[in-house]
């Protein structure tokens, strides 16, 4: 920060912000002043002292009671956007003091969610009681911006079809994709298939940039072919209710599919391409400076992922 921005900082009142709303949101200093528990004339003086800090007006005032300037328009965003992460850091910092010694934001695609984070993010649960975890799911190219912009602190998801993200990542799971089909469907036949000799039936698809989606059309754009795309889906869930009704054939994670198994009458048949096996990372921006409960939960994470790995090679 500059020194001319710090010195803005230290001149800004929050109190003065507060008013300031409270007079935007009743159009009138005496009704914000009944509010607010404070007289008129010093919230007139508050408002007053905040246009000549700012050098500028802020409210026309009439004998009915105030509105809005440009320039006011512009500081009621920006000072709701202040006291709301105010109200924010307050309710976070209150956990602290209820016991909770931790806060974990993390933001990861379907397939993490589906297939591991469960058991994973339980067990963790279990062992650090007074951690609080926030997941949130996003698709992959939205788990990587919220880790850029620092709004989660851990990323989960496939990268494969990201570039140029400049985070740091660490190997967390392994899944493979298949092609989910109603159970008697002609291809349920086989016991492996290429992708491109789905490319005759309709497919049920997730969402157009998901990860799974954007690897299945760059697939269907290397033969010079379409996806025959009947219906897009949010959910793993929804794909496997559109598959059993006829709608198409699908392609989702093998064990997402086996944990909801009964999710319809159908079957998977294995697919041979190589871009079926993908890898699921962890990303953060910089691992070393993530807050001692995050490395905590990445340390578990990896921990689990490789006792994990270890089962299926026994």
């Amino acid at each position: 920060m500059r020194p001319t921005e710090r010195s803005f900082a230290r001149r800004i009142d929050l109190t003065s912000l507060q008013l300031f709303v409270a007079v935007c949101e009743l159009g009138s200093i005496g009704r914000a002043a009944e509010r607010e528990f404070i007289a008129a004339s010093a919230v007139s003086k508050r408002l007053s002292d905040l246009e000549a800090t700012l050098e500028t007006p802020l409210l026309y005032r009439h004998t009915r009671g105030v509105k809005l300037t440009p320039a006011g328009e512009s500081l009621l965003h920006h000072a709701r956007s202040v006291l709301f992460s105010l109200e924010k850091m307050q309710a976070e910092l209150s956990e602290y003091a209820d016991g909770v010694r931790g806060h974990v934001r993390i933001h990861a695609n379907i397939s993490a969610i589906v297939q591991f984070l469960p058991e994973d993010l339980g067990a963790f649960s279990s062992e650090h009681p007074q951690v609080k975890i926030d997941l949130e799911e996003h698709l992959s190219t939205e788990v990587l911006r919220a880790v850029h912009e620092g709004a989660a602190d851990l990323g989960i998801c496939n990268i494969s079809a990201a570039t140029g993200h400049e985070l740091q990542t660490l190997p967390y799971r392994q899944d493979e994709l298949v092609l989910i089909v109603p159970r008697g469907h002609a291809l349920s036949r086989r016991k492996a298939i290429a992708f491109e000799d789905t490319l005759d039936c309709d497919h049920v698809g997730l969402h157009s940039n998901s990860s799974i989606h954007l690897a299945m059309r760059e697939a269907a754009a290397a033969v010079g072919r379409p996806i025959r795309l009947r219906i897009h889906v949010t959910g793993l869930d929804a794909m496997c209710r559109m598959i059993h009704n006829g709608l198409g054939v699908g392609v989702m994670p093998h064990r997402a599919f086996t944990l909801m198994h009964g999710v319809g009458d159908l079957e998977c048949v294995g697919l041979t391409d190589a871009w079926t096996r993908r890898d699921i990372r962890l990303v953060a921006r910089d691992f070393s400076t993530l807050p001692l409960t995050a490395r905590l939960l990445v340390d578990h994470l990896r921990e689990r992922a490789e006792t994990g790995a270890a089962a299926l090679a026994a």
